[in-house]
């Protein structure tokens, strides 16, 4: 399980990377995470702006004008900054792809 050192890598490392970006598209590839996605989500993100991402203890916040996206990294999850178009592996379950052709790939 990533320790807080790693979480905060993690915000430190993606943070620049979509702060100021917006939401073109959300992919659920396995909505049967810990607690299950709701499918609204894929409705409610697209058009909105990251405001900031933060860290309380492990869980990472990605704020928007109209709420938080709350993300725990789990036993070995990971984000990734990536092109969007790079093809998905049987793990990622969830990407958050941007306007400018970047995707957040929660692994």
């Amino acid at each position: 399980m990533p320790e807080l050192p790693e979480v905060e890598t993690t915000r430190r490392g993606i943070a620049p990377l979509i702060i100021g970006l917006r939401v073109a598209e959300l992919v659920l590839r396995t909505p049967k995470l810990r607690w299950p996605l709701d499918q609204q989500l894929c409705h409610r993100l697209p058009g909105l702006e990251v405001q900031a991402v933060e860290r309380r203890a492990k869980y990472l916040l990605l704020r928007f004008a109209t709420g938080t996206l709350i993300l725990h990294l789990g036993m070995s999850g990971s984000l990734r900054v990536i092109p969007a178009e790079t093809t998905e592996n049987k793990h990622d379950h969830v990407d958050i792809i941007f306007t400018n052709g970047s995707c957040l790939r929660f692994t």
